[in-house]
């Protein structure tokens, strides 16, 4: 059996095939900013990542008619409970409506594997979506009556290496407490409580640090200013695609701006700094979230190629718990492994319902 793997980042998509649980291949397209932001929506990017897809297939010489499943990193629908879903048209609808709120481009994950599943009449599934919700109920409430914090994070990822690290301390992920933090271009950072995340930065909604291509927190009358002289729709997009190191350097790329830091360049050296000390202000606040009983704070995604990263954090949270690091994320056979379970009929899937885990607080009255 082959599976096919898509999961489209801010700032590329990433596939991969995997044949009887095992990986054949695995390509990651990076797109710049300058490329992405020709597209008004994130749901306009569709097609020009279909074809990429598709070229890529051809390259490697395989027919997506042979293909026995497709599987996609999702977000943007009705937020759900953990573990692996099977995509039908209600959850696509709602993922191109937008209906969880999020811009992220993982959504385009649920949108191509249904396409394609329908195309060549395949299956498809999605597991553990960047609106997967575990929160506390401390972790919902803001001072704004009717708003509330939402799950939306790097969660796959995150569950990935926080179960992987559980195993290698002999360990269940269940029995465990962890602060994970996914840098890449997006940054999220959360707390892992006996298995649930519990907490964490909305991240592709302007909270926390700024990334390559989101603004991060601002403070709120500072942007009101901003939207005073500019517009609702241009904050929209620096939330989730044209902030970060976009606004401030013009690209996404992260090898360009981190030259220009090992050549001792003072604006990039300032920025990009800044950005690991606001990460670990995050793994600080995760802490207190955790009581302090933290028993490692894992470090993944693609900017830990850079080692200073790490090195800042060791440097300012060492003292919370054990770091350990995970470069790049473990995703791909994160979503292979349970779909092919799904296919021999080892596991029953998830049925996407349209409706929220949590329901609000309108019974409080807030």
């Amino acid at each position: 059996m082959k599976i096919l793997v898509i999961n489209p980042g801010s700032t590329s998509t990433k596939v991969s095939l995997f044949e009887d649980e095992k990986s054949v291949f695995e390509k990651n397209l990076f797109h710049d900013s300058s490329v992405l932001l020709k597209f008004a929506h994130v749901n306009d990017q569709m097609p020009f990542r279909r074809d990429v897809i598709l070229a890529m297939l051809k390259e490697e010489g395989i027919s997506p008619e042979s293909i026995d499943a497709f599987v996609g990193r999702g977000g943007s629908a009705c937020t759900q409970p953990g573990g692996l879903m099977r995509i039908d048209q209600r959850l696509f609808d709602d993922t191109v409506a937008g209906v969880g709120g999020s811009e992220h481009p993982a959504r385009l994950g649920v949108m191509l594997a249904w396409t394609f599943a329908k195309e060549f009449s395949r299956p498809a599934f999605t597991l553990n979506a960047t609106n997967v919700d575990e929160y506390c109920d401390y972790a919902r409430l803001t001072g704004i009556k009717g708003i509330y914090r939402v799950s939306h994070s790097h969660v796959l990822n995150q569950k990935a290496v926080a179960e992987f690290h559980a195993a290698k301390l002999g360990r269940r992920y269940e029995d465990c407490n962890f602060i994970v933090a996914h840098i890449d271009g997006g940054i999220t950072v959360s707390a892992h409580d006996h298995g649930r995340m519990v907490d964490g930065n909305m991240g592709a909604d302007g909270e926390g640090a700024f990334t390559p291509t989101r603004i991060g927190s601002v403070p709120v009358l500072q942007l009101l200013d901003y939207i005073e002289a500019h517009s609702i729709a241009d904050v929209r997009l620096r939330c989730s695609r044209a902030g970060g190191f976009v606004d401030l350097f013009g690209t996404s790329n992260s090898d360009t701006i981190h030259a220009l830091v090992d050549k001792g360049d003072r604006k990039a050296s300032l920025v990009w700094n800044t950005m690991i000390y606001q990460i670990c202000k995050m793994i600080g606040e995760m802490s207190a979230v955790l009581c302090g009983e933290v028993d490692a704070i894992l470090l993944t995604g693609g900017l830990l190629r850079f080692p200073d990263i790490e090195a800042g954090i060791q440097k300012r949270c060492g003292f919370i718990a054990p770091i350990s690091s995970y470069p790049g994320e473990m995703e791909q056979e994160a979503m292979a492994l349970p779909a092919f379970k799904a296919l021999r009929g080892e596991l029953e899937p998830r049925a996407y319902t349209g409706k929220n885990v949590w329901g609000g607080f309108a019974d409080l009255g807030l």
